[in-house]
């Protein structure tokens, strides 16, 4: 049994209007996998391996939520906001690192005998500045205070991981580094490959929060066209009797291109084959490193 966990950074569940990029384009794979549009109207839905609900990301402080301290909520079960007295980021506030090192998703995945795994790469140039700066996002942080080794160029190379854009255009077209362009697909698979020789396979997108600063339609359409291929590609490759793929996110924000700013919206929870109906009972982002844990008991 393994877990895929889709983390996709800025969105949220708003009504559908002429501002929300879910409600104008055309996404079937996110439709298929969450038996709906992914809107604040569409019903909850709780069957043998589909649940899909709306959750809070706002954790009971004012203001606009943030990814520091919503992701250290998500990856370790406490509320990073209320601890600091209020939202933070993006990167992780200096009291919830120790959470983020010692008491994440994966650290406790590890001391149930589980192996977890982050399979995203990272170019040269972020290891370079983090490393100066002392400075890594709530992900790389968690992996590496597990213990874990962060993948890079290598990795991308011999096709053991996948990129923070999933098609390594980024890399070859910002960075000059020569490595070919794949498609959704083939990053669906790599993903479905690892999760066969890992017990929790983590993969993080950014592009959505990005377009959803930009504000602009085409930035959203090309985030979520990106995203909803690698959704058909999971959703093809991944056996439901054996597997489960569960997507959400920290914040809203690409929901509603008439701000620029992240939004106060829920966002969505997504689960989707063997393990299903155990995300059930969560209701924030407080509640998903219980149920991930659960899937494992």
């Amino acid at each position: 049994m393994s877990v895929i966990f889709l983390f996709v950074d800025g969105i949220g569940l708003a009504p559908e209007s002429e501002w929300n990029p879910f409600s104008l384009l055309d996404l079937p794979g996110l439709e298929e996998f969450s038996g709906g549009k992914l809107v604040d109207s569409t019903p909850y839905k709780n069957t043998q391996h589909l649940l899909f609900k709306a959750i809070d990301a706002n954790l009971d402080v004012e203001g606009l939520p943030q990814s520091g301290t919503g992701q250290a909520s998500l990856f370790c079960g406490f509320n990073a906001s209320k601890k600091i007295g209020k939202h933070f980021g993006p990167y992780p506030h200096s009291q919830t690192k120790e959470e983020l090192q010692n008491e994440s998703i994966f650290s406790d995945l590890i001391k149930m005998g589980k192996s977890p795994h982050f399979i995203n790469a990272y170019p040269q140039p972020f290891f370079d500045i983090a490393e100066r700066r002392n400075r890594w996002t709530s992900t790389t942080l968690m992996a590496l205070g597990a213990g874990k080794q962060l993948n890079s160029l290598s990795e991308i190379e011999k096709g053991l991981a996948v990129t923070a854009e999933i098609k390594q255009d980024y890399w070859k077209k910002k960075l000059g580094l020569s490595i070919p362009e794949v498609d959704e697909f083939e990053a669906a698979k790599r993903i479905v490959i690892a999760s066969k020789k890992h017990d929790f396979v983590l993969y993080e997108y950014y592009l959505t929060d990005k377009a959803g600063h930009d504000q602009k339609l085409d930035s959203a359409d090309e985030a979520l066209s990106r995203l909803d291929k690698l959704v058909q590609g999971l959703l093809k490759e991944i056996d439901i009797a054996t597997q489960t793929v569960v997507l959400t996110s920290d914040h809203g924000n690409l929901e509603d291109l008439s701000v620029k700013t992240h939004t106060r919206n829920p966002v969505p929870l997504i689960a989707y084959g063997k393990k299903a109906s155990v995300f059930s009972k969560v209701e924030s982002l407080t509640d998903i490193k219980k149920a991930v844990l659960d899937c494992f008991l």
